[in-house]
């Protein structure tokens, strides 16, 4: 985990902030990658996930953009209500789920909302890069567009466009499905935001090869597995536990006293992916495809559960 000191809030839209953060001695940062994200810790236990905005490279800043959820369990209102310019922060080291394909000839983005914050960066590393680029951006209002005038300077180098759509000017919301089939076959397909859009890309993009379609999500789908009666054992100890109904796997072993990584609890970030020695797990994630689930491998234990009476993981 990285101290980091909050330099500057900025007001990229109604209800978007965004937050600079910097080592507090000037040092570099450790480096991202677009499409990449810092864990951020929280009050109370809290972590939450969030894409770096910045430019691709740059060590003396992390740049993260929140939008404030009315419905949130408190990380997004407490960012905009608490933190001030000059606090100390704790964040995780840049990981990168949703990579850019940096050598492809095509690329097709669509965002929704708050899901244009790796767009952004992904936008700007294919600027610096040469290589062409098309946008698709979906908000309510031009006031709602956080980083509009970043992307439209970027959009204006040759092979790049930048398509904004607002709901409140035009029919309907954004023809994902259109926007997917008149893509060009090799094209990388890229998209982040709500959830009607994630459904409506995946749909869409259910024929294309599975490697050139990319997706992020920021909150699960489904319920997180707590219905328990199975035991969970502990290969490397040799521990075993009970996990009754109303917990979950994370849940459990948190209370037995055991260290184990976790973040968002919802299945998304992968911080809690963990090896699966015998057993069959029952995979409530939005993390691992549908072959590594298949393969049951692996499983998120912050928010899966296990279909066996028993479950033998590598920890």
């Amino acid at each position: 985990m990285i101290t980091v000191r909050l330099k500057q809030i900025r007001h990229e839209a109604d209800g978007i902030a965004s937050f600079e953060l910097a080592a507090p001695d000037g040092a570099p940062l450790p480096t991202s990658t677009a499409g990449a994200h810092v864990d951020l810790q929280l009050p109370g236990g809290l972590v939450r996930s969030y894409s770096l905005v910045n430019a691709p490279g740059e060590t003396h800043r992390y740049v993260i953009a929140v939008y404030r959820d009315e419905g949130s369990r408190g990380g997004s209102s407490w960012m905009h209500q608490v933190p001030r310019v000059g606090d100390l922060l704790t964040v995780s080291e840049p990981r990168n789920n949703f990579p850019l394909a940096e050598q492809a000839a095509n690329t097709v983005f669509i965002a929704g909302g708050i899901g244009i914050t790796p767009i952004v960066a992904m936008a700007t590393r294919m600027q610096q890069l040469g290589r062409p680029w098309r946008l698709h951006y979906a908000a309510r209002s031009p006031a709602q567009a956080a980083f509009a005038d970043a992307l439209g300077a970027l959009a204006a180098q040759p092979g790049c466009d930048l398509n904004l759509h607002f709901s409140t000017q035009q029919a309907g919301r954004l023809d994902v499905a259109r926007i997917v089939h008149e893509a060009p076959d090799d094209a990388h397909l890229y998209c982040c935001g709500p959830a009607g859009m994630i459904e409506d890309f995946l749909k869409a993009s259910a024929s294309r090869r599975p490697e050139f379609v990319h997706c992020e999500r920021f909150a699960a789908t489904q319920e997180a597995a707590t219905d328990g009666g199975f035991q969970v054992v502990l290969n490397r100890t040799g521990r075993s536990f009970d996990v009754l109904a109303g917990k979950t796997i994370l849940d459990t072993l948190l209370d037995g006293g055991m260290e184990v990584q976790y973040a968002c609890s919802q299945g998304v970030c992968g911080t809690c992916l963990t090896a699966v020695i015998e057993g069959e797990p029952d995979h409530r994630d939005e993390y691992l495809t549908a072959e590594e689930r298949a393969a049951n491998q692996s499983i998120m234990i912050c928010c899966s559960g296990s279909r066996s009476r028993r479950l033998v993981l590598d920890l």
